[in-house]
């Protein structure tokens, strides 16, 4: 990634640090030809993404077709989900999207924006919307309304 994207990622993960710990694991996409069985490689990732899961984990989609959010429904909803103890785990595809599995192992989807956004502005603008979330719970003055 590049480095605007690590500091960027690692701003708001400190910052959320004081109270929730946000960690990122990256599965790496395969890399892809024009020969390339793409399903076979959606499987694979797929694979690896509920691998590095645990078993009482809250999982969520990020997919342009899930709810769509507010910062202040997105703050109700982190709100709901945080007392009850299960890690979050954000799911984001890679270029074709989500294996079926992964789809079918998540409890809610979510979508950042109909847009199609490339993986390093998701990371960025997924750490910072959590941060904001937080900070409308906690009635921080970082969210302006």
């Amino acid at each position: 990634m590049p480095d605007w994207v690590n500091t960027g990622f690692k701003e708001y993960q400190k910052r959320l640090n004081q109270e929730i710990v946000l960690d990122l694991t990256a599965i790496p996409a395969k890399k892809r030809t024009k020969h390339s069985d793409l399903p076979r490689l959606m499987q694979q990732e797929g694979d690896a993404m509920l691998a590095a899961l645990n078993p009482g984990d809250h999982v969520i989609t990020l997919d342009v077709k899930g709810r769509e959010l507010s910062t202040e429904g997105l703050a109700q909803r982190l709100g709901q989900l945080l007392p009850q103890g299960n890690n979050l785990a954000l799911f984001v595809g890679g270029p074709e999207g989500l294996a079926p599995a992964c789809i079918d192992r998540a409890t809610e989807s979510w979508s950042l924006s109909k847009l199609t956004l490339p993986h390093p502005l998701v990371r960025v603008l997924l750490a910072e919307q959590l941060y904001r979330a937080w900070s409308v719970l906690k009635g921080h003055p970082y969210h302006r309304t």
